[in-house]
């Protein structure tokens, strides 16, 4: 059984399942996404941005912004606005010397945010009313949802590109994004039969189908998803045993180290020492953050997944 190498993680499971509920199917939410309103490459402000709150207007480039979601920070980074961001939450630890702090994206408070005096606020969703809370204070939000495919997310690297005054670095990120994901894709053995997997999110199998964004990196990479039947419509399912054994994956790919899950763990559950990934050391342990995250690490986690596909059986 092996092990891709991972870099220290946190517990981001209930954080999936979370804004997998915030952001379902309702024919009457806001769209997640959107291309900015601005026709320049790095527009003068202000700018009108299409975010899953509505149109959000920036009068003047940001200067303070605070990040309330990992993935939003690890793509204010990428497209070169690092330097305008004053605070992160206490999961948003990539890249390393992100100014962590105690800022709670699942329970945020107007109070404890407006004490870094931001000029921009980025979230993933709108607990505790907080869109509406900074707004009665003049602080723009963009909530920026989890997204269920990778055009959502090239979508949401383009919004804060607008937003910040880095169209052009939110750009690059974008082209560099799809030619590597397209390279990754490429090489991807073809074989006669699809190799079928697991993806596991906790030790309560919950896991994430096709139509999430994690279930596209694995499409990519050739593979077909045996939790598919279980969808419930959130895109990310708890399955049962049952279903796992009989559907007898050629790969499983684990990503609950917060829970302390290893190869080792998964091989001694009743029944799956029998299963083909088990029997064929095909049982793969990735980061959690990088697969919780739909920011510009995905082509790692294609990287990772590809590798190991090229590997098995």
């Amino acid at each position: 059984m092996r092990r891709i190498p991972k870099t220290p993680a946190l517990a981001l499971v209930a954080a999936l399942l979370a804004l997998a509920a915030s952001c379902g199917d309702d024919d009457d939410s806001v769209p997640q996404s959107g291309a900015p309103d601005t026709n320049a490459a790095d527009a003068a402000f202000p700018v009108d941005v299409q975010a899953a709150n509505g149109t959000v207007t920036i009068e003047a480039e940001p200067v303070r912004i605070v990040s309330l979601s990992p993935t939003a920070t690890e793509m204010l980074y990428a497209i070169g606005a690092g330097d305008q961001v004053e605070a992160v939450d206490d999961f948003s630890n990539y890249p390393e010397g992100t100014p962590m702090t105690d800022l709670s994206g699942f329970e945020p408070s107007v109070e404890a945010i407006t004490t870094y005096d931001p000029d921009l606020v980025v979230l993933s969703f709108d607990a505790n009313d907080v869109v509406a809370g900074l707004g009665q204070v003049g602080i723009p939000v963009l909530e920026l949802p989890a997204a269920t495919s990778l055009d959502e997310s090239y979508d949401q690297i383009t919004q804060l590109g607008a937003a910040t005054g880095h169209a052009d670095g939110a750009t690059e990120v974008v082209d560099d994004m799809q030619a590597d994901i397209d390279d990754l894709a490429a090489q991807a053995a073809e074989r006669d039969q699809p190799l079928t997997y697991y993806h596991e999110l906790d030790d309560q199998l919950h896991t994430a189908t096709s139509q999430t964004f994690i279930g596209q990196i694995y499409a990519l990479a050739g593979l077909e998803n045996v939790a598919d039947p279980a969808d419930d419509g959130t895109g990310y399912p708890q399955v049962s045993a049952e279903l796992l054994l009989d559907s007898d994956p050629d790969m499983i790919f684990l990503a609950d180290e917060a829970a302390g899950i290893d190869t080792a763990d998964v091989a001694a559950r009743p029944g799956w020492d029998q299963v083909t990934a088990v029997r064929n050391g095909d049982v793969i342990e990735l980061d959690p953050d990088i697969t919780s995250r739909w920011g510009p690490r995905v082509v790692e986690f294609l990287r990772s997944v590809v590798k190991a596909t090229s590997e098995a059986g």
